[in-house]
């Protein structure tokens, strides 16, 4: 996919605190699927194929490189049988309806952590906001193609407002989701010091909240508070658990295996 993984920055000489400030583009990114899928045995096309797991397949350069709409195109080519899933943030996947729905199996999901688009804007600087990603779903979902969120990660703060988890349940609902995917918050040290700055004015609890995100007696109780609004919502969790782990590989394993 079109640039770098955030775990990877090292590999092109840059720095975490740099990460989403430069684009390497796999230009051949379409040629090199067009290769793999012409020698790519029979059987092995029963598998799901995942866009993507490293970077967002729709990021802003997609609408100049068309990369991932290239892929698209290879895949319905070759009739590809296997299930197409996406994972994005960006509204731009919208652009993609008329291949997606051409494919035999294809599903999209979208990374949602709030319904507040302040939130939104801090945690993830460069995405679309929570309310557009939320639109995109219904579109989606309009179109007739399968959808699902990515909850991930679970943001500490619901163990003290899990009202705030009750709206984003019942907003992903409307928006046509049956199911969804959790993960809780991965604090590493350059996570932990950006998030500091940022909750220094913030209420004792919330700061509390994220203080605590890391031990395990935190994260029952918000799977706890999970389990309860799953139920409430009538939403389906996928590997039955919220993830936690400090390597997000595993995650992408699952993403990419899982029917």
């Amino acid at each position: 996919m079109p640039t770098a993984s955030p775990a990877s920055p090292g590999q092109f000489g840059r720095s975490v605190k740099e990460w989403g400030d430069y684009l390497y583009v796999k230009k051949n990114a379409v040629e090199l699927a067009r290769k793999e899928l012409a020698k790519m045995p029979q059987d092995k096309r029963r598998g799901t194929m995942l866009l993507s797991s490293v970077t967002d397949p729709y990021q802003g350069h997609e609408t100049k490189y068309r990369l991932t709409r290239g892929i698209l195109r290879e895949l319905k080519a070759v009739e590809y049988p296997g299930l197409v899933r996406i994972l994005t943030k960006s509204p731009v996947v919208t652009g993609d309806i008329d291949l997606l729905t051409s494919l035999p199996r294809a599903e999209v999901g979208m990374t949602v952590t709030t319904t507040d688009d302040k939130v939104s804007r801090w945690l993830e600087v460069r995405a679309p906001l929570a309310s557009r990603r939320l639109r995109t779903l219904a579109e989606l979902n309009e179109a007739g193609i399968p959808t699902y969120a990515f909850v991930g990660p679970l943001l500490p703060h619901f163990a003290t407002h899990p009202e705030r988890l009750d709206d984003l349940f019942a907003q992903l609902v409307e928006a046509g989701v049956s199911e969804v995917f959790m993960e809780h918050i991965n604090l590493k040290r350059y996570i932990r010091e950006r998030m500091d700055e940022v909750l220094a004015d913030e209420p004792e609890d919330a700061r509390a909240a994220y203080l605590q995100a890391r031990t395990k007696e935190h994260r029952e109780h918000l799977d706890a508070i999970v389990a309860e609004l799953l139920d409430k919502h009538g939403l389906r969790l996928r590997f039955e658990e919220v993830v936690h782990h400090d390597d997000n590989d595993t995650l992408r394993q699952r993403l990419a295996s899982s029917v």
